[in-house]
């Protein structure tokens, strides 16, 4: 089932996801299977991140919680804040699912 996270860092963390981003694509990539997208949210400019999106193909809610809990990001702090929706999977890569 299909869930969408969302992430925001805390102000003033820049420093902290760029030690980090290794260690975080390295956890993405041994749940790649997981993953219908990922990426993070930028400036207008594309310099700096501040959060970002995962869409997830998990079991349910408490495996997409797990999930998003377990990333070196969240274990490190770098998240203000987390929230953790169900998605309805309509359109991806330009395909109509439904």
């Amino acid at each position: 089932m299909p869930f969408m996270i969302e992430t925001w860092d805390k102000d003033g963390n820049h420093a902290l996801r760029l030690k980090l981003r290794d260690r975080h694509l390295d956890y993405l990539d041994q749940h790649q299977t997981l993953l219908l997208a990922c990426g993070a949210k930028l400036s207008d400019d594309g310099a700096f991140a501040s959060g970002g999106i995962y869409l997830v193909d998990v079991e349910d809610r408490a495996s997409a919680e797990d999930f998003i809990q377990n990333d070196p990001f969240h274990e490190a702090g770098l998240f203000q804040r987390v929230e953790v929706i169900r998605w309805r999977k309509a359109y991806l890569a330009g395909k109509r699912e439904l």
